[in-house]
């Protein structure tokens, strides 16, 4: 369970870490600066299993694997978009933050609403609503890769291989 941060469309990984503060891998330094210049509020007040919601093209721009790693240093359980750009949905596998496909929740959900996501069946309910709608859920490969923690922490677990 956790509370909506709403974004609009074409959020891109310059809006999600500037260029400025993304020199450096140290995660509580990118978390402080996350969504920093379009919402100063964000780092501040965003809680540990809070949910991101964006529109279209969440994660357009540069291919930086920054972008994911500051929300997810945030806490977020999840992030749930309209649609995601394919760079960022693949960063966001890779290092583990969970992200739902789901515009029906987008579209019907507002800020600081409660939300309960299930990552496994891809059901999310908005508790504030009372509404159920159900997100694309996780290929069970993805899915194994986002609960390991990312696709190292995954390979490492798995004796160095690989394993669908």
């Amino acid at each position: 369970m956790g509370r909506i941060w709403k974004v609009g469309d074409n959020i891109n990984t310059d809006l999600i870490i500037p260029g400025r503060y993304n020199v450096t891998t140290d995660h509580a330094q990118l978390a402080k600066y996350c969504l920093y210049e379009a919402y100063p509020e964000f780092s501040q007040g965003v809680q540990p299993g809070d949910i991101l919601m964006g529109g279209h093209n969440f994660g357009c721009g540069s291919s930086r694997e920054h972008a994911p790693t500051a929300i997810l240093a945030n806490q977020v359980k999840v992030v749930i978009a309209r649609s995601f750009a394919r760079i960022f949905y693949r960063n966001a596998v890779n290092i583990g933050l969970p992200v739902l496909v789901c515009e029906d929740a987008v579209l019907n959900s507002e800020a600081g609403q409660e939300l309960d996501v299930n990552l496994e069946t891809g059901e999310i309910r908005n508790l504030t609503t009372g509404q159920t709608f159900q997100a694309e859920p996780l290929d069970p490969f993805v899915a194994r890769i986002v609960a390991a923690g990312g696709i190292i922490n995954y390979i490492e677990a798995n004796n160095g291989q690989l394993v669908y």
